[in-house]
């Protein structure tokens, strides 16, 4: 069977051969890009070329690039979800089309690789009437032809919504018709959701089918989007050929693009027929350096994805803390201490770490450097020195965790999780631990709970109102009182103050770059070429107080996005808006206002709520990017 290394290079070298040039992969830790964390897939750094920039190596590209996506973390310990992988990518941008990248990758697949035709399924985009777009019926066609060639006869199937009970099974479909939710690609989602002048396009994915018996629990009828686990996206071409008008409807764009992205652990599990992404060569050299049989696969998933996430992110610069970056970090690490005790745990003391672990999870550092040396260097010593430190302060908040475990008379689902999010005990340490107190618990509950704080989670890093993440998709303030509530307000209320201060002050090139408001302070990102003098700061935190002193009204108007785009009122080039946008705006009217942009809202009801408004720190956050902290009093 080929390796994951052998798959890696044989597709790159496939790609070159048809004229595309190799790319190097991109740090983890996006470069000028402040609205997400990570870098979690291949096309996020070249967003830009997408668009029509020229690229330096020409208009066909090939990379393998490392990814981290934070969303599954907390499923991770299945078969099938990782927070790290690699993704192969091919690119042409204004160059070949469809007619060329079925064919290739159907090839590659099929002939480099091995894969049995007859495990692939595919799905295309069946149009959307009202936004005037076709269904896909040409690569239909060219997906009938290389079927054909491979002696199948492939039957298309329309499968509807099958997240409203549209599913109508396979039917001895071969290739499958969905809607935008599934087969449609652009940065803000399915068309309705996408912004004015934002690109996509339709795709076609490609799906190895495991043969493996359809859970019923997922729904009556199997099929290649179910999520039982009887099939696998491994591949997914991107056709961006479209941008949205203002009148809401779609006009081609200028450049053709193809973007495809196939996950090489995927790809890698197709090859070898394993339904276990854990046991493919890359993972299982990890797996099997943990003790522990069968019943502990759990855990040794969860060491295993976490270790190979923390030695990359290390090793591209981020370290251990309590925000952003940093917090991903000592969670993976953290997680992965607990699972690696528990694995090794022998009648120690239940209010401490088992002693064996340091030596178990510092000796799969070592394999994971060893594993990659050939692709990635990876930074063994800085690794280690972050692992011990992190390991050492970690002692202390788990013994805090157990000794709080121990005075709660009854551990019912909610207290749990708060001993999870407070403390990093997962389920199985609290319902070992907690003995009798926690017999009534549950995984199905601990789950679903756990399920729930992933959706608003989910909601309030997708729902960003003018670039403010400070409300759920449930209408709720990321604050957990009314104190809380107030304060963020005003943080909120005082980032608008300071934004039109610092136009004011250093002209119109000031422009919001993302933002990010706790109950503390506020962080705000604008685009400007270099730093800020003293008195430039100071004048800009005049500005603003000046408007709070004034305590103007701060009101709101809601109006088609055309009609507020044409008012002047600055919005978040990056963030999403529907057709109708809410405009706030402080000091009199919409026209003569001190302050007018797009948002969501919550503000205050005038401006003499907010408090003194302070910037406490101004730095840089990326070529061209500068970034103010600022506090109200």
């Amino acid at each position: 069977m080929l390796t994951s290394d052998e798959i890696r290079s044989r597709y790159i070298d496939y790609y070159m051969q048809r004229g595309h040039t190799l790319i190097p992969s991109s740090s983890l830790l996006p470069e000028g890009d402040v609205t997400t964390l990570f870098t979690g897939s291949g096309m996020q750094p070249l967003i830009k070329y997408f668009l029509g920039e020229p690229h330096p190596c020409g208009s066909r590209l090939v990379d393998s690039q490392k990814c981290f996506r934070t969303e599954d973390i907390d499923e991770v310990g299945d078969n099938r979800h990782t927070t790290f992988f690699e993704m192969l990518g091919n690119w042409s941008l204004g160059d070949y089309f469809k007619a060329e990248q079925l064919p290739w990758i159907f090839e590659f697949l099929v002939k480099e690789l091995g894969i049995d035709p007859t495990r692939l399924y595919v799905t295309v985009f069946s149009g959307e009437e009202k936004y005037g777009i076709p269904k896909d019926d040409e690569s239909v066609e060219i997906w009938r032809r290389l079927f054909k060639k491979v002696g199948i006869e492939a039957k298309a199937v329309h499968i509807g919504d099958p997240d409203r009970g549209g599913e109508v099974g396979m039917q001895g479909g071969r290739i499958f018709y969905y809607n935008s939710k599934k087969n449609w690609w652009s940065r803000a989602g399915p068309p309705e959701k996408m912004p004015v002048r934002e690109p996509g396009g339709p795709d076609s994915e490609i799906f190895y089918d495991f043969g493996t018996l359809h859970d019923p629990k997922y729904g009556p009828h199997c099929h290649p989007n179910c999520e039982c686990g009887r099939f696998m996206e491994i591949g997914n071409s991107v056709f961006m050929e479209y941008n949205k008008t203002d009148n809401g409807r779609f006009e081609k764009l200028p450049q053709r693009n193809v973007d495809f992205g196939g996950g090489l652990e995927r790809i890698s599990a197709a090859v070898t027929r394993n339904t276990d992404m854990f046991a493919i060569d890359t993972l299982k050299c990890l797996i099997d350096a943990l003790p522990g049989g069968v019943e502990a696969m759990r855990s040794k998933r969860i060491i295993a994805d976490h270790m190979r996430a923390a030695a990359f992110l290390i090793t591209d610069g981020v370290e251990p803390s309590n925000k952003d970056r940093g917090y991903m970090l000592r969670k993976l690490l953290r997680r992965a201490i607990i699972h690696a005790s528990m694995l090794e745990r022998s009648g120690d003391d239940a209010n401490n770490l088992s002693s064996g672990y340091g030596e178990t999870l510092e000796r799969l550092f070592g394999l994971i450097c060893d594993e990659y040396a050939g692709t990635y260097t990876l930074n063994r010593e800085k690794i280690l020195a972050v692992f011990r430190g992190e390991s050492q302060k970690f002692r202390n908040t788990f013994t805090s965790g157990m000794r709080r475990l121990e005075r709660y008379e009854t551990v019912e689902v909610n207290t749990a999780f708060k001993l999870y999010e407070s403390f990093g005990l997962p389920y199985e340490v609290i319902k070992e631990f907690g003995g009798s107190k926690a017999a009534s618990l549950t995984r199905e509950a601990f789950e679903e709970r756990l399920d729930v704080h992933r959706k608003l989670s989910r909601a309030g890093a997708e729902k960003k109102f003018g670039g403010h993440g400070l409300i759920l998709d449930t209408g709720e303030l990321k604050a957990k009182d009314q104190a809380e509530m107030e304060k963020v307000t005003r943080l909120h209320t005082a980032t608008h103050l300071l934004h039109a201060a610092l136009r004011e002050v250093l002209g119109d090139e000031v422009k919001q770059a993302g933002s990010d408001i706790t109950t503390e302070r506020v962080r705000f990102d604008f685009s400007f070429p270099r730093k800020l003098t003293e008195e430039e700061i100071k004048k800009v935190e005049n500005i603003a107080n000046q408007i709070v002193q004034q305590n103007l009204k701060v009101e709101c108007r809601e109006m088609p996005r055309s009609e507020a785009e044409k008012t002047g009122a600055l919005f978040f080039f990056k963030a999403k808006y529907g057709d109708t946008v809410k405009v706030y705006y402080t000091g009199g009217s919409l026209e003569g206002s001190f302050s007018k942009e797009f948002c969501g809202g919550p503000h205050v009801e005038r401006t003499g709520l907010i408090g003194r408004i302070r910037i406490t720190k101004e730095e840089a956050v990326a070529a061209g990017v500068r970034r103010i902290r600022a506090t109200v009093d």
